[in-house]
């Protein structure tokens, strides 16, 4: 119980801090979300879970809110082989996090752009600062077509969407076909252009 008492007032601290403009996973409620697909998303000791469910169906929490530029920073955890990512605005674009199913490598911090044009760059340096099965940090700025990614408070990306869309909702996946989980805590996506 205190535990959990603490989450909240860390995140009602942390969403003062991030300004009105900021959605934040409250560590004890989906409130503000949207599941689409599998219902594989809950919040376990203060904690926002993505699991797959059995029959390996795809999931993506979606915020209610639609954002145009906007930052999202993120802890996460991910299971070993496990492939996921924060979707920008829509389905189609999205910056990795975990092994790439279709390359079969991790290519967390790079972007995939619908699977017609898959991962058009690759994050610099990201293995060098990702800690395999610990939790990572990363912040990702949205500002028009422009994409930057940084891990553990490392700059590994900086890439311009030729099909960016100016508005929509911030995704978090889990990935069809496989066994996979990722957690996540400190959600915070706060609008820049307000």
């Amino acid at each position: 119980m205190i535990v959990r008492l603490f989450l909240l007032l860390f995140a009602l601290q942390t969403a003062s801090a991030a300004g009105e403009g900021a959605v934040v996973f409250d560590g004890g409620t989906l409130d503000g979300w949207r599941v689409q697909g599998a219902p594989c998303w809950k919040v376990i000791d203060g904690e926002l879970v993505g699991r797959s469910d059995p029959a390996k169906k795809n999931s993506i929490l979606w915020t209610k809110r639609k954002f145009r530029d906007f930052s999202v920073e993120v802890d996460y955890r991910i299971s070993d082989g496990a492939d996921s990512g924060v979707f920008l605005r829509h389905l189609n674009e999205q910056i990795q996090l975990g092994t790439s199913v279709s390359q079969k490598r991790d290519l967390t911090g790079s972007p995939y752009i619908g699977s017609k044009r898959g991962y058009p760059a690759e994050a610099k340096g990201a293995a060098d600062v990702l800690r395999p099965d610990d939790w990572n940090r990363m912040r990702i700025e949205v500002r028009g077509d422009r994409y930057q990614v940084w891990i553990n408070g490392v700059s590994v990306l900086d890439y311009t969407s030729d099909t960016a869309r100016e508005k929509g909702p911030v995704g978090l996946q889990v990935h069809p076909g496989l066994e996979m989980e990722i957690r996540f805590r400190e959600v915070t996506i706060e609008a820049l252009d307000e």
